[in-house]
């Protein structure tokens, strides 16, 4: 089981209680910049770590590739650039000498292709650091850690808190597309076949709310976010998911293409300072975080090497 969340208590801004319509009136209200963000940036040259950074602080803005995802990063009602990690990314790249950040959204599974083809200069999405991942773009140190939770009906009828409890009382499970926890399921027993794939965490929260489903699973930050307010559904306690056997805590971090060490470094730099001071949680904890989801975690222990 992941720690306990505590008695904690936070704040969760407005925004975040919206629905897809909202996020995606957020993101029409920025079309503009998306069709933008089909022009490649300028090519860094990868020699020394890259120029990158030298290039943002002379544009004066760096822009950034989102995926609509609350509370990770999108795009609110009043059309304006939020979450946890576009935030984070306004501190970071104010204190090296960045000023503006500026928003690309595009769908979760274009981000690395997005960042390799130079459509934008970062990730800031919340993404899970996996060996895979690190094979394609290089991740600063995790800003988060992460155990998973499930959206089940009020009263949670099917007692279910671990993937084991849902095989065993053979649980409908759905689950967002890309999703780690369709991983976690798999090693758990299930076979992929049988999850019900949906877009999105809402979808998530319908389809178990019109019962047809019996649970959706996702990230703990995401279920408590989605099921609060909600008159037929509830979120589960946390629990961490096991992979081959061992427990599998994922990590959250910014992705930049490989050739940019000099960025990510100074961005690490940064980062580890907000973490120390504990500014980091100060910055994230009006998206729902807690305590208990902040990490030491590096990328280097993700990434597997």
């Amino acid at each position: 089981m992941a720690p306990p969340l505590g008695n904690d208590v936070h704040t969760v801004r407005p925004e975040l209680r919206h629905t897809r319509r909202s996020v995606l009136a957020g993101l029409a209200a920025f079309g503009a910049l998306g069709a933008a963000g089909c022009t490649r940036v300028a090519s860094a040259s990868g020699e020394n770590g890259g120029d990158l950074l030298e290039r943002l602080r002379a544009q004066g803005v760096v822009r950034l590739g989102i995926a609509g995802e609350i509370p990770f990063g999108y795009i609110d009602r009043d059309g304006n650039l939020t979450g946890e990690a576009p935030e984070l990314a306004k501190v970071i790249f104010k204190r090296l000498g960045v000023d503006r950040v500026q928003p690309v959204p595009t769908e979760f599974g274009s981000l690395i292709p997005g960042l390799n083809a130079q459509q934008f200069d970062v990730v800031a999405a919340g993404m899970y650091v996996t060996p895979d991942r690190c094979e394609q773009v290089i991740f600063a140190d995790p800003d988060y850690r992460m155990p998973d939770a499930f959206i089940v009906r009020k009263g949670n009828p099917l007692g279910l808190r671990t993937y084991a409890d849902a095989l065993r009382r053979h649980a409908k499970v759905a689950t967002g597309t890309g999703y780690a926890q369709i991983q976690h399921a798999v090693e758990a027993g299930f076979e992929e076949s049988d999850l019900v794939i949906v877009p999105d965490q809402v979808a998530g929260l319908n389809a178990v709310e019109s019962g047809r489903v019996d649970m959706f699973t996702a990230t703990a930050v995401t279920a408590r976010l989605v099921a609060r307010g909600s008159a037929k559904a509830e979120s589960t306690e946390p629990f961490v998911a096991l992979v081959d056997g061992k427990p599998k805590v994922d990590g959250g971090a910014f992705a930049f293409r490989p050739t940019e060490t000099r960025l990510r470094d100074a961005f690490n730099t940064e980062l580890h300072k907000l973490r120390r001071s504990g500014e980091l949680y100060r910055i994230v904890r009006p998206f729902g975080f807690t305590k208990a989801e902040m990490t030491t975690l590096t990328a280097k222990e993700l990434c597997g090497s």
